[in-house]
């Protein structure tokens, strides 16, 4: 399988999960996703990340995005591990917990780096489009918990720049100025930015964030 890129449209599937049987893309629909994977039930982190994902799920929903976690372990010990989950980080898990206990996901999705470790998931993040397109892909170790945070900030960004010929700079937050894309000539740029734009260099203009 060779690695999923930017713009691949992401494999769809149908599995088991915590909240029942889960069709992919179907379960996309029109919005946007996120598929995350983790090493193994009952481990340390992972119950972390779970219970923070659980009490972003509000944030992800004003962004109109699901999110899904998978592990390749079986869907009792998901149920299971849920009840630890929730009593140690004080949260309801309110999100599907995809079982793949055959490896199927994980493989499809390049999740097991043999490298790091031949039988468990890294640490993957897969966002995706409405139009069923890979958008981020993050990678992590076992030993490092995920940044939701940023998680979110990415996924601002991506929709904030999906239908506008905008870009956004480094370290930027919902509210901050945007980039206005090199194509955009500053005549077509006054009638797209009403809110006017600074020009630092020819090809670095900066305008307010439209959304704002």
């Amino acid at each position: 399988m060779a690695t999923l890129r930017l713009g691949d449209i992401a494999p769809d599937f149908t599995a088991e999960t915590t909240q029942g049987t889960l069709n992919f893309h179907e379960w996309i629909g029109d919005g946007w996703a996120v598929l995350f994977s983790h090493p193994a039930d009952y481990t340390p982190v992972c119950t972390t990340e779970l219970g923070t994902v659980a009490k972003f799920k509000d944030q992800f929903t004003e962004r109109n995005t699901k999110v899904a976690a998978l592990s390749v372990d079986p869907l009792k010990d998901h149920h299971n591990w849920i009840l630890d989950i929730n009593e140690t980080q004080n949260t309801t898990v309110n999100f599907p917990l995809i079982a793949d206990h055959d490896r199927k996901i994980a493989e499809l999705y390049d999740m097991i780096h043999p490298n790091a470790d031949e039988k468990a998931t890294v640490r993957s993040v897969f966002v995706v489009g409405p139009d069923k397109k890979i958008k981020l892909t993050l990678t992590y170790p076992p030993s490092t918990g995920r940044n939701f945070h940023e998680i979110l900030r990415v996924i601002d960004s991506l929709q904030l720049t999906a239908y506008r010929k905008l870009a956004t700079p480094a370290n930027w937050e919902k509210g901050d100025d945007c980039v206005i894309s090199p194509s955009v000539s500053n005549e077509e740029a006054k009638g797209m930015f009403p809110k006017g734009f600074t020009e630092v260099k020819p090809y670095l203009r900066l305008t307010p964030d439209p959304e704002i």
